[in-house]
């Protein structure tokens, strides 16, 4: 054999799995695995699971605590004041509701339409015990205000923790 015959050894190429033919590749299997968790959890618009639906609106809440009231400040969009249900403790409070949205689109030839239903519930620990009979709530343009009286001599329960 001369040696413009000869060929140098070379491991086999690897190939790259694609959709659906996961046996090549157990880290692209992996990989589909979890792009599609993701995907069915954080797009429930694209046909996720019950979880992504649950997960689609959690309204953000702003907490100030003042020397003798906790602020809470919650956004609700889309949302009425009697769709909304508050709950306070000694030391949480809880929102909870329902959201219900409708768009539609009238074109010409047709016409679309998207509704958004879901209930939601969002449990606050507050930093300090407070006085539940004395909680005041305002809802106006789709934000919640609550103001939460602090109980006389009750102790905040976080404290700070110094890091080394």
């Amino acid at each position: 054999m001369a040696h413009t015959e000869m060929k140098p050894w070379t491991k086999p190429r690897r190939e790259i799995a694609r959709r659906g033919d996961w046996n090549l590749d157990p880290f692209a299997y992996l990989q589909g695995q979890m792009n599609r968790i993701f995907e069915d959890t954080l797009a429930p618009s694209r046909g996720g699971d019950s979880l992504g639906r649950a997960l689609a609106f959690a309204p953000v809440v702003e907490i100030t605590d003042a020397e003798s009231e906790v602020r809470l400040s919650a956004e609700l969009p889309g949302i009425e004041a009697k769709e909304i249900d508050l709950y306070v403790s000694h030391d949480t409070l809880t929102i909870r509701g329902e959201k219900r949205q409708e768009r539609r689109v009238e074109e010409k030839g047709g016409q679309w339409t998207e509704r958004a239903y879901g209930a939601f519930e969002r449990t606050i620990p507050l930093p300090t015990e407070v006085k539940e009979e004395e909680v005041k709530a305002h809802f106006q343009n789709g934000v919640l205000e609550v103001v939460l009286p602090k109980r006389e001599g009750a102790k905040a329960r976080f404290h700070k923790v110094k890091v080394d």
